[in-house]
């Protein structure tokens, strides 16, 4: 249990896309250091392969691979899951709960490497990919944040020096806040999509899932852009196609593609890679730095949790 040390401990790496090897090693360190014994589960095809190396597991270090009932069913020993990222939208906390295992993530540990991404499809985009033709500067323009989390905050950094001036909106931040640390506040979602640009930093809940819809991307400028590091499903599938189809000014720039990706080429046309830009796989933590900074940072929480009785989220608290 939790603030119990000194106790042998197994812990799975359970990560159906790989760490790079330096975070691995890493993480092998601070679980070794603690007497620990680090299980890999790396690349692996299928949830059955999963479902057999939870058995006897006292903890979990996953990224975007699911922790569904099925899997806290078969982990016995189970006490901790911590996703090396931000967000739970992959793992159950419903089914956490009634397990008595505490949930955590690392919220923040990527923020300067999805910030980067930010700006290299924005960078894309406004230069028409490269293909000679005359784009735009970015100096100038306006950006807004639906979300003013760690990410935001680093995206926001970035405009700063780019001269670009940011908007945000976020209903756990207070505006007085937001306004502190540089950003103009907005009353609410919709205001956001006056401005060029509104890059999305949400989970994925009932809430927000599908949310960003044809009423709120029609109010948005001639050249507005939505910029989507958050997750494919907050916003509305077609009437994203139907924004895309009948406004040729308006782009859409996306950390990781839609499962049907055709329609959307299609609705573009040649301008897929340039007012269309999407991720081969979900890319924003896909640095070597990021890798280093989150995998570390859940396996310290590991030992935390054990040997301390750290329980910064806990289901229970």
């Amino acid at each position: 249990m939790a603030g119990e040390a000194g106790k042998q401990r197994t812990v799975l790496l359970a990560t159906e896309k790989a760490f790079a090897a330096g975070a691995v090693t890493k993480i092998e360190s601070v679980v070794k250091a603690a007497n620990y014994t680090l299980k890999k589960l790396e690349n692996y095809k299928g949830k059955d392969d999963l479902l057999a190396a939870v058995e006897g597991a006292d903890a979990m270090i996953i990224r975007s691979d699911i922790v569904d009932a099925a899997v806290l069913e078969k982990a016995n020993q189970l006490k901790i899951v911590v996703r090396a990222g931000a967000g739970y939208d992959n793992i159950d906390l419903k089914a956490c709960e009634s397990k008595g295992v505490v949930a955590m993530n690392t919220p923040g540990q990527n923020a300067n490497a999805v910030a980067e991404l930010v700006f290299g499809m924005m960078i894309v985009s406004a230069r028409n990919n490269f293909d000679g033709t005359s784009g735009f500067e970015l100096v100038n323009r306006e950006i807004a944040f639906y979300g003013f989390g760690a990410v935001a905050r680093a995206v926001h950094k970035l405009a700063q020096g780019f001269g670009m001036k940011s908007f945000a909106y976020d209903p756990y931040i207070p505006a007085d806040k937001i306004k502190e640390m540089g950003a103009e506040p907005v009353s609410s979602v919709a205001g956001l999509f006056e401005h060029q640009y509104v890059s999305l930093h949400v989970p994925l809940t009932d809430e927000t899932k599908a949310s960003i819809n044809k009423a709120l991307l029609s109010k948005m400028p001639k050249g507005g852009t939505l910029i989507n590091t958050a997750r494919v499903e907050v916003v509305h599938e077609a009437d994203m196609l139907e924004v895309l189809s009948t406004r040729s000014d308006f782009c859409y720039l996306c950390d990781v593609a839609p499962k049907d990706i055709e329609p959307f080429k299609a609705a573009v046309g040649d301008k897929f890679g340039k007012r269309l830009i999407f991720t081969k796989k979900k890319m924003g933590a896909q640095t070597a730095e990021a890798n280093d900074n989150a995998g570390v940072a859940a396996a310290n929480q590991i030992v935390g949790f054990f040997e301390k009785g750290e329980t910064r989220f806990s289901l229970k608290a």
